[in-house]
């Protein structure tokens, strides 16, 4: 039984598995209410506890933060997990299930490459394995790029040694590296990005491709905020991360490539979506191909330039003055008073 599996089966006892693992809030109506999901008292969280046309039983967000998940996460974050075994372990448990028989050995390979290649199970099993970015080589290196408004991005960990190989029989190395977490709409992680970084954080690590993503990634994203009537998308968790800069309330999301951008799913609630343009050919596809999607869908697209190479140039060689000015005109007048930071404007 996978991941997926298990948290099907928690699901089916959403409110148990509340009164159990989040046991300072209470019901109230189809929701369970908390603080957050290390089980503070609060209301800031909600878990819904059955199938609802917002979204399925079992899946919860946090207001206040921004982030979300399924009832798998409820145990990690709760009873302070880290491995994926114990967690799985933990929801086995509950549910009165057998443990599994041991997988057969895959020597020389980490335990997220185990399973099949570029799963999504795999990649579960990475995200659980990482952490928290505060204090680590992932804030460093996001800060250097002068991404310091770091606030809702629970999308983002950190891993201390994430094994990486230039293909795929080559030795195994291990460096810091920033895990992404690549969500479907309901908040499912289905994939993750790996960023590899040099162990002070100033850079990327010295290797071939410092950069890949693992599992199912298509129509999904790195989410930054909770989507419900706007959303930008972009290609580059850099790029859109440095909207948050000066858009600090605007829900965001990373696609990670121009053709996944292109294929985006949209938010059941979107009205209006910002595409992040990349002033090259593939980037002109995308919007080509997003301006047809949003037009069938009823929902009005923006497409929004920077004036350098991308908005993480413009921010860090122009600065967050010069970059709330590029913006500002480009945005649709009332979400100039909803979003736009007009701090030194």
């Amino acid at each position: 039984m996978d991941a997926g599996d298990l948290a099907r089966r928690l699901a089916e006892s959403a409110e148990a598995v509340c009164r159990r693992y989040l046991s300072a809030g209470r019901r109230h109506g189809n929701y369970w209410l908390v603080g957050d999901v290390r089980n503070t008292p609060g209301r800031s969280l909600f878990v819904r506890l059955r199938d609802t046309a917002s979204g399925a039983a079992g899946k919860w967000t946090d207001a206040q933060s921004g982030e979300h998940g399924d009832l798998l996460d409820v145990i990690r974050e709760s009873l302070g997990l880290a491995d994926f075994r114990d967690v799985a372990q933990e929801a086995r448990a509950f549910l009165s299930l057998p443990r599994p028989d041991p997988a057969p050995s895959s020597r020389g390979r980490p335990a997220h490459e185990r399973g099949p290649a570029g799963s999504s199970e795999a990649a579960r099993r990475l995200w659980a394995m990482a952490g928290p970015i505060a204090g680590t080589p992932v804030e460093t290196y996001l800060r250097r790029r002068d991404l310091t408004a770091l606030h809702g991005t629970a999308a983002l960990r950190f891993h201390p040694s994430c094994f990486y190989r230039a293909d795929g029989d080559g030795p195994a190395e291990t460096w810091p590296a920033m895990i992404a977490a690549v969500t479907d709409p309901d908040g499912l992680v289905t994939g993750v990005h790996r960023t590899w970084l040099a162990p002070d954080g100033r850079g990327k690590a010295p290797v071939e491709n410092p950069r890949r993503a693992l599992g199912k990634l298509r129509g999904h994203a790195v989410r930054l905020g909770v989507a419900s009537d706007v959303l930008a998308a972009g290609e580059g968790i850099e790029t859109v991360l440095s909207l948050r800069q000066v858009l600090p309330d605007l829900p965001l999301a990373a696609c990670l490539s121009s053709t996944h951008l292109a294929a985006l799913i949209f938010p059941p609630l979107l009205r209006r979506l910002y595409v992040l343009r990349d002033d090259d050919p593939a980037g002109d596809h995308a919007v080509a191909t997003l301006d047809a999607r949003t037009g069938e869908a009823g929902i009005e697209l923006i497409a929004l330039s920077p004036r350098l190479g991308d908005f993480n140039d413009d921010l860090r060689h122009l600065g967050r003055g010069a970059l709330r000015a590029i913006l500002h005109p480009q945005l649709a007048p009332p979400d100039v008073a909803r979003f736009l930071d007009t701090v030194a404007l």
